[in-house]
């Protein structure tokens, strides 16, 4: 475990995006819940566990039932598909064939592609996803059966968003990334799908916490939370960035205040395996968290096995906020005490590592 106090906090991170990360959320709920599978997830309030790890309070917000597709990515791609069908004319009488001719491409470590597979089949669009090769192959399955074509290239997910970028040139489909990079920001439509996540669980705690900790693999979902968060309650909260040993792409990039490509070798924590950050993210985290933690996938692994006994079993990926708590409780660090009050993302299920 490393543990790296964000010295540079409230300190602007200039790297030519030219929007901050959205905490606007009416926009999203608008379209949101219009879908005909949304359903607000879960948020459980953890009283024993709490007791269990010696804080007051314990808040995890589940998204392991999010819109039938196992994890929070379902806001992401589907928000922004949708979107962009909402410009067309068609899309009150007949919102099925609204985007008919259109290919939306992206890569994906799994849960990202099956958001953009489900938001393009409900709106008569195509998908292409590109998986790298240390992707489960039950992701393509599950791709597959969602409609969407499904291409294994390149040997990480770097080198496989690189692919599809290029396919997306050559056919002039549209690239729908869930991260952004220079001269990139359609992610930005994705993180903003991702509001809806923190609204729920912010519209039914019952005080606001005094620690959120943030899986973090090229930060959507983190950064998502954070501005939420600080739209909401302000500077109080300390938010906790977790991310894989193998991967530490925002901690390095915070040390460097620029982006940076962390290598290592493939973490079990796949759907936080990303090597490089999205730049929209990296901005919102530089300033507005608090605290950076990597941790190894044992570490992730050995501390996810307590979830089991409270009936909140998850993923390596899914369970790596809660192992940042675990751990930093074990070791004394981020400012942790008896009176902390915390808030998690369990962010996907457990059969998908």
């Amino acid at each position: 475990m490393q543990i790296l106090l964000n010295k540079f906090r409230n300190e602007e991170l200039i790297l030519g995006q030219s929007n901050p990360v959205s905490d606007e959320v009416s926009n999203v709920r608008n379209l949101i819940e219009k879908c005909p599978v949304y359903v607000k997830t879960p948020l459980h309030d953890c009283k024993v566990l709490a007791k269990f790890l010696g804080i007051k309070s314990l808040h995890i917000k589940d998204e392991r039932p999010r819109m039938g597709l196992g994890s929070f990515k379902a806001l992401g791609a589907t928000y922004a598909i949708a979107k962009e069908a909402a410009k067309s004319a068609l899309i009150n009488e007949s919102p099925n064939k609204a985007l008919k001719g259109k290919t939306f491409i992206t890569a994906s470590a799994g849960n990202h592609g099956l958001s953009l597979a489900a938001g393009a089949r409900i709106f008569g669009a195509s998908a292409v996803v590109y998986l790298s090769e240390t992707v489960p192959k039950k992701f393509a399955e599950k791709l597959r059966a969602k409609g969407a074509k499904v291409v294994i290239e390149g040997a990480d997910y770097e080198a496989s968003m690189k692919a599809a970028s290029k396919r997306a040139t050559q056919e002039s489909w549209s690239l729908l990334s869930d991260s952004t990079w220079e001269g990139y920001s359609a992610g930005y439509d994705v993180m903003e799908g991702y509001l809806m996540m923190p609204q729920e669980a912010f519209e039914e705690i019952p005080t606001s916490p005094t620690h959120i900790f943030l899986q973090a693999g090229v930060g959507g979902l983190a950064a998502a939370v954070t501005a939420s968060a600080r739209s909401n309650w302000g500077s109080d909260p300390r938010i906790v960035i977790v991310e894989p040993s193998e991967a530490p792409a925002i901690m390095e990039s915070i040390k460097a205040r620029k982006p940076v490509y962390a290598d290592g070798k493939v973490s079990v924590m796949g759907r936080l395996d990303c090597k490089e950050p999205s730049h929209l993210a990296l901005c919102c985290l530089a300033k507005e968290a608090d605290f950076f933690m990597t941790l190894t996938d044992k570490e992730v692994l050995d501390s996810i096995e307590v979830l089991d006994d409270y009936g909140l079993s998850t993923s390596a990926s899914g369970g790596a906020g809660f192992a940042g708590l675990h751990r930093a409780l074990i070791s004394s660090e981020c400012e942790l005490n008896s009176d902390s009050r915390v808030l998690l993302f369990l962010s996907e299920g457990k059969a998908d590592d």
